[in-house]
C-alpha cells in the first residue's frame, strides 16, 4: 500500500478527518477521529535512515497505535519498525513502499481507530 492509497482506505473507512498541522512539516499528515479529533494514524515522509534503511532519500511511512504486546513480533515484520519519533511501546511504524503486508498494514490500522475512540464513561457508583 502506498500512501495515497493509505489515504483513501483511511477516508473511505472511517469517520475520520485528515490535516496537516505543521507547516514546517508538510510531508505529515494526521488523521483523527472525527468525534474527539484523536490521532489514530500519522503519515509521514522520512529520510529513510530515520528507519535504519539503507540508501538515500525517502521513504513515505504511517506510525499507529498498537497493543504492546503485538509490537515486538510486529517489528520483526518486513515493512515494520519501532516508531519513529513516538512511544515505541505504544506505536509502530509501517514503510508505505510496498514492504509491510496490506491486510497486516489494516488490521493495525483498525486497531489504531479502536485503541483512540472515544470511549463512554462508566457510570460513577453513589
Amino acid at each position: 500500500m502506498d500512501r495515497r492509497e493509505l489515504e483513501r482506505y483511511i477516508l473511505e473507512t472511517y469517520p475520520a478527518q485528515a490535516d496537516r498541522p505543521w507547516l514546517e512539516y508538510p510531508g505529515h499528515q494526521v488523521f483523527r477521529h472525527s468525534a474527539n479529533r484523536k490521532w489514530f494514524a500519522l503519515a509521514m515522509t522520512l529520510s529513510r535512515d530515520k528507519l535504519g534503511l539503507p540508501g538515500e532519500g525517502t521513504v513515505e511511512a504511517v506510525n499507529l497505535k498498537a497493543d504492546p504486546r503485538l509490537i515486538d513480533a510486529m517489528v520483526r515484520e518486513p515493512g515494520f519498525f519501532p516508531a519513529y519519533h513516538m512511544n515505541k511501546a505504544h506505536w509502530i511504524t509501517a514503510a508505505l513502499d510496498g514492504s509491510a503486508d496490506d491486510e497486516k498494514l489494516k488490521f493495525l490500522l483498525e486497531m489504531s481507530y479502536q485503541l483512540t475512540r472515544e470511549r463512554k464513561k462508566a457510570p460513577k457508583e453513589g
